[in-house]
């Protein structure tokens, strides 16, 4: 009886978090507003790509950055001059629809033509939680082990791009990336998989290009 009830509350959480996503996503829609939804592991350069995002692109961006303590990203994205509202989840390890919708309402969105949501640094948590974006990207490092796409297949299989970042560290820390990429297009043959060193640039067009060819769709 115990399993059951359990089942039956996960249920019932996972349906009223589907039902906010749809309204968060009718909202963004009815702005005429594209939401990306980041997800990665703490470090795996989530923020750092964001930035990159804002300087190299002509859209009017407003960014929701979700974490546990949220400030430090949400300084860091804001000095950027775009708008940004800090979620903090507390103990929680992912963002939910509720929160999001909370951070829509504090967003400028008649000015703004993209929404970005930084997810918390998990590859597991925020799997099952729909946010209302359009677009899901994963970010992981060759820092955290050519086996990590492996290892965490339900985030990869569920996202539009993966980007596989940090290669010019692979060597250092006896990465394949040849092996991450592999494992990408095995579970998710139809995903556009894209290699990274943001600290030379690389990779970067090709991430903004995966965005515009989704947003014009």
């Amino acid at each position: 009886m115990h399993m059951i009830a359990d089942v039956e509350i996960e249920k019932n959480i996972m349906d009223a978090n589907k039902k906010l996503a749809d309204k968060n996503l009718k909202n963004l829609e009815d702005n005429g507003i594209f939401c990306v939804d980041f997800v990665g592991a703490i470090g795996s350069g989530k923020t750092t790509l964001i930035e990159e995002i804002i300087d190299n692109t002509d859209y009017k961006i407003g960014v929701l950055a979700g974490d546990v303590i949220s400030k430090f990203d949400a300084e860091r994205i804001k000095s950027h001059n775009v708008p940004v509202e800090g979620l903090n989840t507390g103990k929680e390890c992912h963002l939910d629809a509720h929160l999001v919708g909370h951070g829509l309402h504090d967003l400028p969105l008649e000015d703004l033509d993209v929404v970005i949501i930084e997810n918390v640094g998990n590859l597991i948590c925020p799997v099952d939680f729909e946010l209302g974006s359009h677009m899901r990207i994963v970010v992981v490092s060759v820092t955290e082990g050519d086996d990590t796409v492996e290892k965490h297949p339900i985030i990869f299989q569920t996202s539009d791009v993966i980007v596989i970042n940090k290669i010019d560290l692979a060597e250092a820390v006896g990465a394949d990336v040849d092996k991450m990429v592999a494992d990408a297009k095995k579970l998710n043959p139809n995903v556009k998989v894209i290699t990274s060193n943001l600290k030379d640039g690389d990779g970067l067009d090709e991430i903004i290009q995966a965005i515009e060819e989704k947003k014009n769709n």
